[in-house]
């Protein structure tokens, strides 16, 4: 029998992507059997304050990133979308294009979820996705402020459940410690990490000459 197709859903400001999200995206569709991880750069962030490198370079960046990897694929709504970003409208948009049969699993950091609680409607979030956040070891409810602690009381599951939305789980991935503020710290000093970022990515950036502190960001 062929269970549920699942899509795996991996937001961001991708600001600019480097290995700790590709490694995020990695562990969360092999712990979770995802059929298909989307990327969802962010247009205009409600929340985040960019470097001032352009959503079109954010997104271009991301489809270098991926394209060499099965199963990952870019999804632009975000960038297309005019005014902020909020997660609830890209996953009720999700739900009314993909019907009600796929499971949408909409994958978070450990500090997301955390701060999940000052996210547009969140309380909104599992009636169309379920999440799937990272832990470093068991988690406990004490990790979370309460608003977040109710919610993973009552929908929290030891696996994703065959339905489409509606749980909450947790899944494991090795340590890769990565600061997008110091990786565009070393950008803008003219640097070269090539163990943060993937080769193509960093031929983009400095082919466009984007977070340099000597140009403007396009």
């Amino acid at each position: 029998m062929v269970g549920r197709r699942r899509i795996g859903l991996l937001g961001g400001t991708f600001d600019p992507i480097h290995v700790g999200h590709l490694a995020l995206a990695r562990a969360a569709r092999d712990a979770l059997r995802i059929d298909e991880l989307r990327f969802v750069p962010t247009g205009r962030s409600w929340q985040k304050t960019g470097s001032g490198v352009g959503a079109a370079a954010r997104l271009e960046m991301v489809r270098i990133a991926i394209s060499p990897i099965a199963g990952f694929v870019v999804d632009d709504r975000e960038v297309r979308r005019a005014g902020a970003s909020y997660t609830i409208d890209t996953l009720i948009e999700l739900r009314a294009e993909l019907g009600p049969e796929p499971a949408l699993v909409l994958v978070l950091g450990s500090d997301q979820l955390r701060n999940l609680a000052t996210w547009h409607r969140y309380d909104e979030l599992l009636r169309y996705a379920h999440i799937a956040a990272t832990t470093r070891g068991a988690h406990r409810l004490a990790q979370f402020d309460a608003p977040v602690e109710a919610l993973v009381a009552a929908h929290g599951r030891e696996a994703l459940p065959d339905a489409p939305a509606g749980a909450i789980v947790f899944f494991r991935m090795p340590p890769v410690p990565v600061s997008a503020t110091a990786l565009r710290e070393r950008l803008a000093r003219g640097e070269r990490p090539l163990e943060l970022l993937p080769a193509g990515v960093l031929d983009y950036i400095e082919r466009h000459r984007l977070y340099r502190a000597d140009a403007d960001a396009t």
